[in-house]
Parts: C-alpha cells; structure tokens; sequence
C-alpha cells in the first residue's frame, strides 16, 4: 500500500500522455487528407525564420502591450512546466525536489526562485487578457464570430492557467513553511511565495499536518492540471502553442500574394502560342498525370497540407481581420473566419471518418456550406491579413484556391471579372475596344 501514490501517477502519467499522443496522431492524419506540396527548400531560411516568429514571438511586437503580455504567459509558462521533470520523477519514485540533489542547493535556489518570478508573470498576464477579452472592449476579441465556443475557450484557458500558477504558489508557500518549522528538509527560494501566500496560511496557524496535505494536494492539483491542459489543447485554439513551430516552418517564403500557376495551363497555354505545334498530336506518355482532378478548391481535400496545418494553428487573435480593409468597410470577409470555417469543416470530416473507418459523402463542401461565394469575392488580395499574422499564417491561399474552382470549374464569377476575361480572350487586353485602337492614345500626342 505505500507505493500506491506511485502507481497512480504512473498510470495518470501514462494515460494523459496516451491520450495527447492520440491526438496528435488524429490531427496529422486530419492534415494528410490534403495533397501534398514541396515546402522543403530553403531550409536555413526555414529554420531561422521558425526561431524568430515562432520561438522568439518577433511578429507580437507589432501590437507591444499584447507582446509583452503574450511574452510573459508564454515564456513563463514553458520554463515553468519544465518543472515536470521534477514532478514525474519524484512522484515516480516518492523523492521530494529531486532536482535540488542534481543542481545543487546554490542553484537549486535560484532555479525555484525564477520560477516564481515567472509565475507571477505569467499571473499578471492572465489576468489582463482576461480583463481585456471581457471588460476592455478590444473590437477584434468582440467580434459576433466569436460568440460561444471560442470566447468560452479563450476564457478557460486563461482560467486553467491562473488556478494551475495558483495552485504552484500554495504549494510552495506550503513547503516553505514546513522547511521553516524542520519538518522538510530546506530546499530552494520562494521569494513570491513568501510575499503573498505564507502571511496568509501563518495567520491562522495550521498544523503541520494541514499543510502537508495542503502541499501534496496543491502538487497534485498542479500535476493532474498539467495533464488535462495538455489534452484539451487539441480541442482549443490553443493548439498554435504546439502548431506555430510547423505553420512557421512551412510558411510560403515567396512574395505574398504571388499566384500560383497551375503547370498543366502553362503547357497547354505554351502549346496553343506555339506556331508550330500539332493540337491534334496525342499526348506524350505520362502527361495525362500532369493535368489535376480538379482545378482548386471546393472542399478540404482540395487545400494542400500546408492550408490545413494553417487551419489548425489559428490563434483566433484576429489581428488578420482588424486590418482586412474589406472587413473593416462591413464586407463579409473575416480572414481569420476563414481559417476557423476551414478548420470546422476539417473537424468534421475527422469524426466522418472515426464514425465510418473512411470518408463517406455528408453532402457538404467546404465552399457554400461553410464559406460562402460572397466572403471569398469581398477579398482585395491586399495580403494585409498575411502580413498581420503573428504565426505566418495565409488565409489568403484558401481564398485563392476556392476562387480558381469557381472560375475554371464553375464560370461562376462576378460579372465584373466575366467582363474583364473576356476582354482579354477577345482584345487582348481587359478593357473593351477593338484590338485595331490599341494604339490610339500614342496618335494623340
């Protein structure tokens, strides 16, 4: 019976990482439903450009309040848990601050009283995103399309975070107290701790006995917390804390907005401007291969990989759709709306398949069911939604590929744009005057 703590940690230790890997497991197979596309070149590139955006937050400066904030959570946060090493192994083996035998009790006391520091930050963060998703007014965290799951996602992670660093400060603030009454042995710096929390347990004299089960409930408040938030991260926006590195990796290094030729159209279109090509020669061998099912997007699985990681790394900051001039002049689009749709309709073809063993047709695409014709024509292909995103992410991708399948799949796009292509089919330019006027305007000088 003495090792009984020890087996439910492991089996707690073994399921709650059991279960993230699982998901993790089912979003990469959610991914690999898209087609592939080649984003291995340019690798040093990749690798500093992943080091500075995702791991040095350098976009988040753009907004310095929210920087700074989102700086202290997430490098608190991080180091913080590192604490875990500790954890699993004493409660693995029933030690008590393992790492205080392995750092020495010099650093062992500056490592617990960064951790503090830390902590403390991470608090004042929460607390002020907190107060500013829900009583500042910050216009892009009180946008309609945020209303249910995503605020009340927004609102638990940041509750998860405050009681997990609360729950961090009572069981220091315990152990420093039976360290001072020589019931534990003295282990490491609780300057935060000692400020706050101490004062209030020493007013009213708990025995060591209170305190003992105070501290050992705190840990395991604090251990079991850990595990939970692990695994709702991949119900959460909040999956970006894992994604971003990715997203940031895979980025497209190009030009924003560079439009992507399909290679298919360049060879016919190389063909028909090649005076002496055979139209009726057949095709070489293999060059049926080239020309794709379909030409862009209707559903998720006409995106490539890239687009769906892009979906699931969504922050939902909406920093994207603050500055999208479409949006702002009350258009429809919501470049950040984009991402979630696509990210929705992903999910769904997930548990489509959990349910089926296999994809078996809802009825539903990801283009009118989710995103409608007058979002994707609102789009100016400004790329400022690009260029806003902390991660990298390009919402404008999707609205590309979704566009091209209305146009050479559907002919369905807006008069306006039938007018122009047609003028250039007939006149060679977009305007409408004979080809014969084209060099009017030189005469006139």
């Amino acid at each position: 019976m003495q090792y009984i703590d020890n087996i439910i940690f492991l089996i707690l230790l073994v399921a709650g990482f059991g279960l993230f890997a699982k998901s993790l497991q089912k979003i990469y197979r959610n991914i690999r439903l898209g087609h592939e596309i080649n984003r291995n070149d340019r690798k040093g590139e990749r690798w500093e450009t992943m080091a500075r955006v995702a791991m040095g937050q350098s976009k988040m400066t753009a907004r310095p309040v929210a920087g700074v904030l989102h700086l202290f959570v997430y490098v608190g946060f991080v180091i913080i848990n590192i604490e875990l090493i500790e954890i699993v192994v004493d409660g693995i083996f029933g030690t008590h601050r393992f790492l205080s035998s392995i750092f020495g009790h010099t650093f062992y006391n500056f490592f617990t009283a960064t951790l503090e520091v830390l902590a403390l930050l991470v608090v004042i963060g929460v607390v002020i995103f907190f107060i500013r998703r829900n009583f500042y007014g910050v216009k892009r965290l009180t946008m309609k399309e945020l209303f249910g799951w995503p605020k009340n996602d927004a609102n638990w992670i940041l509750i998860i975070e405050f009681a997990l660093m609360m729950a961090f400060f009572m069981m220091n603030s315990s152990d420093f107290i039976l360290q001072s009454r020589n019931v534990l042995p003295e282990h490491g710096s609780f300057p935060i701790s000692e400020m706050t929390l101490v004062p209030f347990l020493e007013i009213f004299s708990f025995d060591n006995g209170f305190l003992m089960f105070t501290e050992k409930a705190a840990w395991w408040f604090h251990f079991v917390g850990i595990l939970f938030f692990m695994n709702y991260l991949y119900y959460s926006k909040h999956l970006h804390i894992i994604l971003a590195f990715p997203s940031t990796w895979y980025a497209n290094l190009d030009k924003k907005g560079k439009f992507n030729n399909l290679e298919s159209v360049t060879k016919e279109i190389k063909l028909m401007m090649d005076p002496n090509a055979d139209p009726y020669a057949a095709p070489a061998e293999g060059a049926e291969a080239d020309v794709p099912s379909k030409f862009g997007a209707e559903d998720i699985f006409d995106l490539n990989q890239v687009q769906l990681l892009n979906a699931y790394s969504c922050t939902e900051c909406g920093r994207c759709t603050s500055v999208c001039p479409a949006n702002i002049t009350g258009k429809k689009l919501s470049p950040r709306l984009i991402l979630m749709k696509t990210r929705d309709r992903l999910e769904e073809v997930g548990r489509n398949i959990d349910q089926n063993g296999k994809f078996v047709d809802d009825g539903k695409k990801l283009l009118n069911d989710y995103i409608t014709k007058e979002e994707l024509w609102a789009c100016t292909t400004c790329n400022a939604c690009t260029d806003a995103c902390p991660v990298l992410l390009d919402p404008l991708s999707i609205i590309f590929e979704m566009r091209r399948f209305l146009v050479m799949e559907q002919s369905a796009a807006p008069q306006e744009l039938n007018l122009m292509m047609t003028n250039v089919e007939n006149n060679a330019a977009p305007w409408q005057y004979n080809q014969a006027d084209r060099l009017n305007w030189a005469s006139e000088n």
